[in-house]
């Protein structure tokens, strides 16, 4: 079962065990229990927990995946306009398209001040002399206006 549809089925679970434990914390003030105070705390975040998952499950977008892509690590982002991956030393020519759409794919456009997004695929050069110098093997605007096909 995915991530999303479990947090949404266990949501109306805990939402009644919040209730039901709310309903005996109201019955063990009636009845002065010693343990009302911690029958508060539990129904509290019993409920909180309910509504964490509830909000949880509707918000989780699982990350795109595309079929050639190879996992290319994050190295620099500006939060504006440049996202930095550093490519595998073992990736093929083949791989780099692939990779740049699914990196492309799950950059979020909230928090950004600006709407497009230029992503860069990197590699270092190893010359012989023990040097290495950053290359870019492929670049990719992202627009945050205009919604993403992956095809």
């Amino acid at each position: 079962m995915a991530l999303d549809q479990l947090l949404l089925n266990a949501a109306p679970w805990l939402g009644w065990s919040g209730l039901g434990l709310l309903g005996l914390t109201a019955i063990a003030f009636l009845a002065r229990w010693g343990l009302r105070f911690r029958l508060v705390g539990v129904s509290s975040f019993t409920l909180l927990l309910a509504v964490s998952c509830w909000a949880f499950g509707v918000s989780y977008t699982p990350p795109v995946v595309i079929e050639g892509a190879t996992r290319a690590p994050v190295v620099f982002d500006n939060g504006a306009d440049l996202v930095v991956a550093q490519l595998p030393i073992d990736a093929s020519e083949a791989t780099i398209e692939p990779t740049l759409q699914q990196l492309a794919g799950n950059l979020r456009g909230s928090g950004r001040s600006t709407s497009t997004v230029t992503v860069r695929l990197r590699s270092f050069d190893t010359s012989g002399d023990g040097r290495s110098r950053p290359v870019v093997r492929g670049e990719l605007e992202r627009d945050f206006r205009v919604p993403l096909s992956h095809g």
